[in-house]
């Protein structure tokens, strides 16, 4: 097989982002009726490191190997031969992952069983995974109507 490298960046979702904002609102309102600008320095530094955060998130496909990457730095890699399944999840664990609307990998092997995570362009990114390990089982009900459009949006 080429050695051949696919980039797919992480959906950034809205529910997520939403969540955050509040939170980070509603200090940014404390302290500033509260005059403590320090804690407004504290908050625009957090609002920064979120940004950086989740738009540096990638899951990098080269050769047999599956990357998550941080911007240019690797948080793991796992061989794409050893995935076994994937399948939708909405788990609210913490995961390389800027969306609630994500996709459980399972692996046969390695240090880490399953990993959670949440391409923009998932089609594709399962097309490609399956183009070098045919054997993934894939798991993503295709909904279609009015209310699916609506719940499957991008959390």
């Amino acid at each position: 097989m080429e050695n051949q490298k696919q980039v797919f960046r992480s959906r950034i979702g809205v529910l997520l982002i939403g969540f955050m904002m509040a939170i980070l609102m509603s200090g940014t309102i404390y302290s500033y009726l509260h005059q403590a600008y320090q804690g407004l320095y504290v908050i625009g530094g957090v609002m920064l490191f979120s940004i950086l955060l989740f738009g540096g998130m990638r899951y990098v496909i080269s050769g047999e190997r599956l990357y998550l990457k941080m911007w240019f730095i690797p948080n793991g890699s796992n061989n794409i031969k050893d995935i076994v399944s994937i399948k939708r999840s909405y788990i609210l664990l913490s995961a390389p992952a800027a969306s609630l609307k994500r996709l459980s990998v399972q692996f046969r092997a390695g240090t880490f069983t399953w990993w959670l995570i949440s391409p923009v362009r998932e089609k594709e990114f399962i097309e490609a995974l399956k183009a070098i390990n045919p054997n993934i089982q894939v798991n993503i009900p295709e909904k279609t109507g009015k209310w699916w459009r609506i719940w499957d949006w991008d959390v």
